[in-house]
């Protein structure tokens, strides 16, 4: 057995129980478990027993949307959020790379993907979806003997638990890996004093941990708990027995698996430990059950005064009469999960964990209404409960992590404006836009925070600049979430090749097309009945994937619409004929070599062959209807307009609005009469005719709109009004929308509902980008218009009746006109209203400034009347707070300085501003400098 260093003979002398003394404890006795241990003392002597007596960090729970970690559904091990530590991986100029200790109780879900234990919650009284780990890491730092230490110490002295119904397992070794046994471990467990018949050998499957199928791994010692006491139970120890529990785990971190499956030693041995709190509590309180502890009979309480049923009995199996008790169990347990996986941002879904957390749901409403016989609104009535049990840690740990990240980065941004300043001339009063936008976008800051800081410095940012790059951000964004769904599975060219060879046809996707409109006005979509062609996974065809794998499928027909043409993707999911409950969600849809690839993430095994039925994600599909139709529209009227010379440059068709850019601009008029003319064919309600004819037939339709992309033969032909047969008649003299396309469409231009054009701007020279919105979002856009119209009509009134304002009457208009800028620079309204509100806003901003600078002027007029004489003059604005000073600049910088402002100006006369504070002491300050220069003659 490794030696202690004398560095660690130092720390057990000063902070730990020595060996001997843990032997000692061992020999004692003990009649029954304590039972004075709350959850949140549980959990509270966890942590500071590791913090206070072994200087572990407290790393705060880390959400249960894992982080950047795409392998993932939801965080399912303490250990989630450190995996750049054990990769190597880890930021060196984060706070992570600096961890050698760590401590934490961490949020974990078990729910879909690897992990999973939802089809076990409620069947016996110990699984969960929803629970928490309480964990200790050494990265680097102490290993083996440290840790069996500790962990032995803390669960026999701070949670005296008696030692005889303690049973440890070490990892007895395996000859296929060439692992040898681990007798380090159990030499330490012995050494400690642990009875050879309570010290048991297991291997690869109970006692080695893998992280996955490659990285770091190793032995593990673990811990179980004998409920019954006064007898041998080593036999139970991994028998799944619900009397010896396993109750804590220490994981050696001294191998990396390899991708040819060989192990090599780690550079740096780790210590990771795990041990379910809901389980230690049951312990703890003396309880044979999870849900006996005050974790669940809170809620359990609170569940039967919502239901028909007797109270929760704690019953299982054949004894669970009407399955009544394990109904209990299954809500109590999906509540919680619910609670907290929407408290951290995750919410039900139709993919990944949505997906997960939505069945979760719809299982908790079955047993609630169905078995328990509560009425609807029942499961969410529970929510306060979980709150009042979990409060003490969950919500507060949420606020106190946020603002400590918050915390962290506003000194970082301090230091950096700081800078800034001492860089700037003393006279200048704008800071860089690009120092402002870096705060907002590295360190988090909103932008109106920067405006205030600024303003308590006496400075100001160009707003117009930082909306311009705001703007450019978030376009940037849309079209990086647009081409995400192009990297994530394409079949290579082999997997094509292969297909082909083997005679897989093509997917039949005609029946994306095939929908009606209903004489109640609403769309029917058919349904698709399909087999699974071919499955590809991992760069390679395969004939079956399992639960939780990310995979393409390939189908012999398909209703959804791949992402072509500018216009999105269908979403969805489909089901397994024989398995109507499974849902395996379509995230992704794209075309290769004509086989249309579904991407999904496989909620079950999914077979070559099976049988699937097809559910498109209607409102999203119809959303994209509406706008690919009204692009249609948006075109021809722009031609109809500019004249024949107007060209199309790109278009994308998204659910929530169009994109579209061409040769030439609008101005005001003509984005008017181009909302105008679209209104007018909505309004009209004309038929959208759609028919499929040969490529160099439909190439002789007069009027015809194309771009520069290669058509299919046959190519489906989009008219507006005209029938596709009348197009061909050289008689027919009714000029309409005419393109080819094979997008998805309405059959009629009422269903746009509205169309307002609420962006409109030169991207380069000579194309413009038109971005436009319909239906209720268009309505919106409208009324918000009208709004900020009479808000600007009683600001300029307002100007008008004010014949000789106050200078801070005036600063309070400019501000008012400041606000209405930004707001109708930023607000989604029609382009051509917000155009000319900006013009009327910087009439009135040129008006207030004049206004201003008067005032100010009017103020200065002592100071040429007494060229001998020290003046300054001090306001205390409202109400803003701000102190303005006006005298020599001197003075002004010396006073300005003592309030956290700054002043500019010449040597004789200066202004500043500062903060109103501390304006006693700025006024002491002005004295003093006055009375100094008065007794030097100066």
């Amino acid at each position: 057995m490794r030696r202690l260093t004398h560095w660690y003979r130092a720390v057990i002398n000063n902070n730990l129980t020595s060996l001997s003394s843990v032997r000692g404890y061992l020999s004692r006795s003990y009649s029954q478990v304590q039972t004075d241990f709350s959850s949140n003392r549980v959990r509270r002597t966890f942590t500071d027993f590791f913090h206070e007596l072994y200087q572990h960090i407290i790393v705060p729970s880390s959400p249960v949307r894992p982080r950047g970690d795409p392998s993932l559904l939801f965080v399912n091990a303490g250990m989630n959020q450190f995996k750049p530590i054990f990769l190597g991986a880890a930021d060196p100029r984060s706070e992570m790379a600096t961890y050698r200790r760590v401590v934490n109780s961490q949020k974990c879900v078990r729910a879909g993907g690897k992990h999973n234990d939802l089809e076990d919650v409620g069947r016996d009284v110990y699984h969960h979806t929803f629970f928490e780990m309480l964990g200790n890491w050494s990265f680097g730092d102490y290993f083996k003997e440290e840790a069996c230490i500790m962990a032995w110490r803390l669960l026999t002295e701070e949670y005296r638990i008696p030692p005889e119904r303690l049973y440890v397992s070490y990892f007895a070794g395996d000859a296929t890996s060439g692992l040898p046994a681990d007798e380090e471990t159990r030499h330490i467990w012995l050494s400690m004093g642990v009875p050879s018949d309570h010290l048991l050998p297991f291997g690869m499957k109970d006692n080695f941990w893998e992280m996955g199928e490659i990285g770091p791994c190793g032995p593990c010692t673990e811990i179980h708990y004998d409920h019954i006491g006064g007898r041998n139970a080593a036999s139970l120890v991994n028998a799944d027995s619900p009397d010896v529990v396993e109750i804590w785990n220490l994981v050696f971190m001294q191998y990396n698996r390899e991708a040819d499956h060989s192990l090599r030693s780690l550079p740096q041995f780790s210590v990771d430990t795990g041990m379910g709190l809901e389980r230690l509590v049951t312990v703890l309180q003396g309880q044979r059950s999870n849900y006996d502890t005050d974790l669940f009979t809170p809620l359990l309480s609170a569940i039967q005064q919502r239901s028909n049923c007797p109270e929760y009995r704690g019953r299982t199996g054949e004894a669970d009469v009407g399955k009544v008790d394990m109904a209990y169990r299954v809500v109590a347990d999906h509540v919680r999960t619910l609670s907290v996986c929407i408290a951290d941002g995750v919410y039900p879904g139709m993919s990944g964990a949505e997906l997960v957390l939505r069945r979760i749901l719809r299982r908790a409403v079955r047993f609630s209404t169905e078995v328990l016989q509560a009425p609807e609104g029942a499961l969410a009535s529970l929510v306060p409960t979980v709150a009042h049990i979990l409060v003490s840690w969950a919500i507060m740990d949420i606020i106190n992590e946020n603002e400590a990240q918050f915390l962290s980065s506003l000194k970082q941004g301090r230091r950096v404006i700081d800078r800034t300043l001492q860089r700037l001339e003393n006279n200048d009063t704008l800071f860089p836009v690009s120092v402002a936008w870096s705060l907002h976008r590295n360190l988090g800051f909103p932008l109106d925070l920067i405006g205030l800081m600024l303003e308590e410095q006496g400075l100001s940012v160009d707003q117009r600049a930082l909306d311009v790059l705001a703007i450019e951000n978030e376009n940037l964004r849309c079209q990086v979430q647009t081409s995400v769904g192009d990297t994530l599975v394409h079949l290579d060219l082999h997997s094509l090749a292969q297909l082909q060879s083997g005679e897989v046809p093509h997917t039949d996707d005609s029946p994306k097309y095939h929908y009606s409109l209903a004489q109640d006005g609403k769309y029917v979509f058919q349904p698709c009945h399909a087999t699974v062609q071919a499955l590809y996974c991992g760069q390679t065809l395969v004939s079956e994937v399992s639960g939780g794998q990310r995979c393409g499928v390939v189908l012999d027909r398909t209703c959804f619409y791949a992402e072509q043409g500018g216009q999105s993707h269908d979403q969805g999911y489909f089901i397994r004929d024989g398995l109507p409950d499974v849902l395996y969600p379509v995230e992704a849809v794209q075309l290769a070599g004509g086989y249309v690839v579904h991407q999904v993430t496989a909620a079950e095994v999914l077979r070559k062959g099976d049988q699937v039925q097809l559910y498109l994600d209607e409102p999203q599909r119809l959303a994209c209807m509406v706008k690919h139709t009204a692009t249609h529209v948006l075109n021809f009227a722009l031609r109809q307009l500019l004249g024949s010379s107007v060209e199309q440059r790109g278009s994308h068709v998204a659910a929530d609005r169009l994109r579209f850019d061409f040769s030439g601009s609008l101005s005001i008029p003509q984005l008017q009469e181009i909302e105008r003319s679209i209104h007018n064919i909505i309004t009209e309600n004309k038929a959208v005719y759609i028919e499929e004819v040969p490529l160099a037939r439909a190439k002789d339709i007069p009027g015809l709109r194309t771009v520069d992309e290669v058509y299919p033969d046959p190519v489906r032909v989009v008219s507006v009004a005209v029938p596709v047969a009348d197009l061909y008649d050289s008689q027919t003299d009714r000029w309409t929308s005419v393109e080819l396309c094979c997008g998805t469409h309405l059959l009629t231009t009422g269903e746009i509902g509205d169309l307002v054009i609420i962006s409109e701007r030169q991207m380069v020279k000579g194309i413009s980008r038109i971005v436009a919105v319909t239906g209720d979002d268009a309505r919106e856009a409208r009324e918000a218009g009208q709004v900020l119209t009479q808000e600007v009509e009683s600001l300029s009134a307002r100007l008008a009746t004010v014949a000789s304002p106050s200078l801070a009457h005036a600063n309070r208009l400019a501000k008012e006109v400041g606000i209405l800028t930004d707001a109708v620079d930023c607000t989604p309204i029609p382009q051509w209203k917000r155009r000319e509100l900006q013009t009327r806003l910087k009439g009135l901003q040129r008006t207030t400034n004049t206004s201003i600078r008067k005032l100010e002027t009017k103020e200065l007029i002592p100071f040429d009347r007494a060229p001998g004489t020290l003046i300054m003059l001090l306001s205390h604005q409202q109400p803003s707070g701000k102190v303005l000073s006006l005298t020599s600049l001197d003075w002004a910088l010396t006073v300005c300085a003592r309030l956290g402002g700054n002043a500019g100006g010449s040597a004789t006369v200066a202004k500043g501003t500062g903060s109103g504070a501390n304006l006693t002491e700025a006024l002491r300050c002005a004295e003093e400098y006055a009375q100094d220069k008065t007794q030097n003659g100066c």
